[in-house]
């Protein structure tokens, strides 16, 4: 801190003599031209003497950004040869340029990061892939402030090497202008003359070469790419979509509202995961649990007369609830409704021939653009014994034929918990294991402890901190656990819930040589492109999330950007996210969560409100849970949420609404609310935040006020 203050210090000296102490008189243009005979002389007697003073000079005033940077050119080329005087002020600008990025960075970085840390990401992000491009660009266009550029990408996380090259690189044409006008400086009136507009517009046309070069680097290495494979001359399809889940369903649906002409392959049911074994089935299996369970809280109640505990539940009856709410929901994603929107569809796999390619059934198609959307699938373990055990995933449990007595649950996300909950109260006995700290570990500490407590009230056995070691035999499970101690699980039926991994075999992939994340995901740039601009990925396949309504969010931007990209292209928007889990009670969030937030140093303020204080709550028997909002500090700009509530993904959405388009909780609370509803939780909140930043002074005017109006005093209320 005390070498930050002394380096402070100087520059402070510094730039105070040259505005205070009559410095900045050696930097004028009638002064130059004065004395410009005797810099000549001086320059024929100690050539070495004046070149080096002359670049210290211009290095200390280009690394204090002080003006003069223009005029030091021209008295540049007046004095030396035209070439030597080009070399000296060009090395001198860029190092002088370097040291006030490197005090920028030295004095202000850490300050301003930790301030604005979130639009520094983003900004490093970019400056990490194309800052070298926008440098360059900035350097050769005159309508950037050199010493502007030098604060500001100090504050980056650029490197001084590539800063040092592309400066200098960058401030090339307009050194060379300058020193060459410099031959003429004693005929030189004013800088205002120098410049002209011709001048300043050629300056400027040669700043957008970088960006154009990098639009032609990026067209020639797609073009690399695609060059090895034959083009035809014409297309059967403007886009195939492979896939008919949730992302490839909408995808080919965009396509055909845009009049294109589309093809959707898929090799097993349309609607894909989340109708057959994902969304449709969970939600009818949770809720005829839900059923079976308000039918013991009103045993418990005494409304009806019965056994004290519930029949058990045929089984059989509860698959055929589930596969009728599928084929109610089965027509809305049909060939047979696609093909009505005149998209063609076609049963089997799809094995990607080439970036044009597509062949299905021993037919090949060709296409301007590919669209992949092949989901993901269930992650089994490669636990010891794990083959003599009867296992299933999210997408084989529905093959059950009765409800297993003893189910054991392996991960404690939202697909495990909430099939723990409906298996048991539905009657069977469910041990769910995790091995972090909480269930819902990525989510809000206190939601999880909520679901958590709930899960137990209702005879989970839930175990956390527990690792699986090895099944020991066809119904038991060694796990070891955060004590050290080892316990053994009896069961059933074991449900593998550790997470999903993208599609990625069986599609002919493999031989287009395309790049994959770490996770598995397929890589693709905020277009959704993979490294062949013509195919795109969207869905669980590239991630970020794994959620219905973000694979067809991701959908709309693949299918316009593949097919009218040529004319404008669309960044896929992860700003505002929601996610539920559809528990009982349900955890819903949006937007960054508080350790999000705290890691990010962001200031933020917290408002909580209780749903036990709701009267619709209350009249519903549902009081527990609560609507948590996190706040710009000393705003009502909301940041993220958090709602734990049998309804929580119902009073989710108007805060997500909010979000999307900046209505901050003025404006919620401001909005009428329909009384009695769970949507009143939001106004209410929203009114705690205000009520915690009441004008306190205005309110003890008023108070005087009323009183004086009264014409009374406190003294006369009290007798």
């Amino acid at each position: 801190m005390i070498k930050k203050l002394g380096l402070a210090f100087v520059f402070l000296i510094i730039i105070g003599g040259f505005y205070f102490l009559g410095w900045g008189q050696f930097f004028r243009l009638d002064y130059l031209q004065t004395h410009l005979a005797l810099y000549q002389i001086q320059y024929e007697l100690n050539p070495l003497l004046i070149q080096g003073a002359f670049c210290l000079i211009y290095i200390l005033v280009t690394a204090t950004s002080l003006p003069g940077a223009a005029l030091l050119t021209l008295l540049g080329g007046a004095l030396f040869p035209i070439w030597l005087g080009f070399l000296l002020v060009s090395f001198s600008s860029t190092i002088g340029a370097s040291l006030a990025f490197l005090t920028s960075r030295y004095l202000f970085r850490s300050v301003i990061e930790k301030k604005f840390k979130k639009p520094f990401d983003i900004i490093n992000q970019a400056v990490e892939k194309e800052g070298s491009f926008y440098l360059l660009a900035m350097r050769l266009n005159p309508a950037f402030p050199f010493f502007v550029i030098n604060l500001v990408m100090g504050l980056t996380r650029m490197r001084l090497v590539p800063y040092f090259f592309f400066s200098q690189l960058g401030m090339i044409p307009g050194t060379l202008a300058f020193v060459n006008a410099g031959r003429n400086l004693s005929e030189i009136k004013s800088l205002n003359g120098l410049v002209s507009f011709p001048f300043l517009v050629s300056l400027a046309i040669l700043g957008v070469l970088p960006l154009v070069l990098k639009k032609l680097i990026e067209f020639l290495r797609a073009r690399k790419f695609l060059k090895t494979f034959p083009k035809p001359r014409k297309f059967d399809y403007n886009a195939i979509v492979i896939g008919a889940g949730a992302a490839g369903l909408v995808s080919a649906y965009i396509g055909q509202v845009l009049k294109a002409k589309v093809a959707m392959i898929e090799k097993a049911q349309p609607g894909g995961d989340c109708l057959n074994f994902g969304c449709v089935p969970s939600k009818s299996l949770l809720h005829l649990g839900q059923l079976v369970h308000g039918m013991r809280q009103a045993n418990s109640l005494g409304l009806i007369k019965s056994s004290e505990r519930v029949e058990p539940i045929d089984f059989q009856v509860v698959k055929k609830t589930i596969r009728k709410a599928i084929q109610d929901i089965e027509p809305h994603d049909s060939f047979q409704r696609y093909r009505s929107l005149n998209v063609d569809c076609y049963s089997g796999t799809a094995q990607v021939i080439s970036p044009y390619e597509v062949s299905v059934g021993g037919k090949t198609l060709s296409t301007k653009n590919i669209i992949l959307a092949t989901g993901a699938s269930p992650i089994t373990p490669a636990w010891p014994g794990i083959s003599n055990v009867k296992s299933v995933t999210s997408e084989t449990i529905w093959d059950l034929e009765s409800l297993p007595k003893k189910l054991l649950v392996c991960g404690g996300g939202p697909i495990g918990c909430e099939m723990a909950q409906a298996f048991q109260r539905l009657g069977s006995q469910v041990t769910l294991i995790e091995r972090n700290k909480s269930i819902l570990q990525q989510g809000d500490p206190k939601a999880s402890a909520l679901l958590a407590e709930k899960l137990r009230s209702e005879g989970v056995n839930l175990l956390l901190e527990t690792t699986a070691q090895e099944f020991k035999s066809a119904s038991e499970l060694l796990v070891s656990q955060q004590n050290g101690s080892t316990v053994t699980i009896d069961f059933d039926v074991v449900l593998f819930a550790l997470g999903r991994k993208p599609r990625t075999q069986g599609f002919g992939l493999e031989n287009l040589g395309l790049e994959y994340n770490p996770n598995g995901t397929l890589k693709v740039n905020a277009y959704l492109q993979t490294k062949y601009q013509n195919i795109y990925a969207c869905g669980d396949l590239a991630g970020p999330y794994q959620l219905t309504h973000v694979c067809a969010h991701q959908a709309w931007y693949a299918a316009v950007n593949s097919l009218l990209g040529v004319f404008k292209k669309f960044a896929a928007d992860y700003r505002v996210i929601p996610q539920v889990t559809y528990t009982d009670p349900e955890i819903a969030s949006v937007g960054r969560t508080e350790a999000e937030l705290t890691k990010e140093e962001i200031a933020f303020d917290v408002t909580v409100y209780h749903m036990s204080d709701l009267d619709r709550a209350i009249t519903d028997l549902c009081a527990e849970g609560f609507v948590k909002v996190f706040t710009k500090k000393d705003s009502d700009q909301i940041l993220g949420a958090v709602v734990a509530h049998k309804r929580a993904s119902e009073i989710l959405q108007e805060i997500t609404f909010a979000m999307k388009w900046n209505l901050g909780l003025g404006k919620i609370m401001a909005t009428i609310h329909p009384y009695p509803t769970y949507s009143e939780a939001n106004k209410m909140l929203a009114g705690q935040w205000r009520q915690k930043r009441q004008p306190t002074r205005a309110l003890k005017l008023l108070e005087r006020y009323f009183r004086w109006q009264r014409g009374s005093s406190d003294s006369d209320l009290l007798g």
